[in-house]
């Protein structure tokens, strides 16, 4: 895909969130403390039968920030486990092959591959690997995730810049990604009110087979929403198609 492509199809407008979006963010951690109820009655009418699903944080995070996930799937019926990456640190390329490589034990182990919930840059590395490894993969889920622009349309493209990145050559590559098809199923979870990656960032317009749900509430606090948590079972399952919102 070149420039002229993702120009008509997305337009030359996108921007990194709104600065209100991001000062939203900051109030996340206070808002989950004075609601500590919204995770109670959560469904448990999917049976996720084990299951197998690999989370994956996003940047700056570590398998700790999934633990509302963790938790909620595991009662739900499917097994889970972490990435085994530690700490996101944001280096694409260097952290992809060692997911692959645990993915590829994980699955001769358990005998069957695995579903991937990533949040955020976690929910792109867990495109690519189904992308480039689709046998190891049953399906996505991706949670406030950028598939278009890499970081550029999000609020921590700075600290890509300084690690001498350029933006707009990211974006190329990212593009360049989309002559191979994806063959798993996506759905991916969105919100408009998302104050860290422009929601826009997170539609993939030039795949078959993504899905996109819009849900409420702030980028740093997908994880714990009630929203995404009560659809995730369902989005896991691989004959059920994703609730709209």
């Amino acid at each position: 895909m070149n420039t002229t492509e993702f120009q008509r199809r997305y337009g030359t407008g996108m921007t990194p969130p709104a600065r209100r979006l991001f000062v939203s963010e900051l109030l996340t951690p206070a808002r989950l403390l004075l609601d500590p109820n919204q995770w109670r009655r959560l469904p448990r009418d999917v049976d996720g039968g084990g299951q197998p699903v690999m989370l994956l944080p996003g940047f700056g995070a570590g398998p700790g920030s999934m633990w509302m996930i963790r938790r909620y799937l595991r009662q739900c019926g499917f097994r889970t486990w972490d990435w085994g990456q530690g700490k996101n640190r944001g280096d694409v390329q260097a952290l992809s092959p060692k997911v692959v490589q645990r993915l590829q034990t994980l699955v001769e182990r358990v005998g069957e591959p695995f579903a991937l919930v990533g949040w955020s840059l976690g929910g792109y590395i867990a495109r690519e690997i189904a992308r480039e490894c689709p046998s190891l993969v049953s399906r996505v889920v991706t949670i406030g995730s950028p598939v278009v622009g890499g970081p550029k349309y999000t609020t921590v493209a700075r600290v890509y810049e300084k690690r001498g990145l350029a933006m707009d050559d990211v974006e190329a590559a990212t593009l360049e990604r989309y002559a191979n098809p994806l063959q798993r199923p996506v759905r991916a979870l969105y919100s408009e009110s998302d104050g860290v990656v422009a929601w826009q960032a997170c539609i993939d317009r030039f795949s078959d087979n993504v899905e996109h749900i819009r849900v409420g509430g702030t980028h740093l606090g997908l994880g714990f929403s009630k929203q995404v948590l009560r659809r995730l079972p369902a989005l896991l399952k691989d004959d059920t198609q994703p609730e709209r919102a």
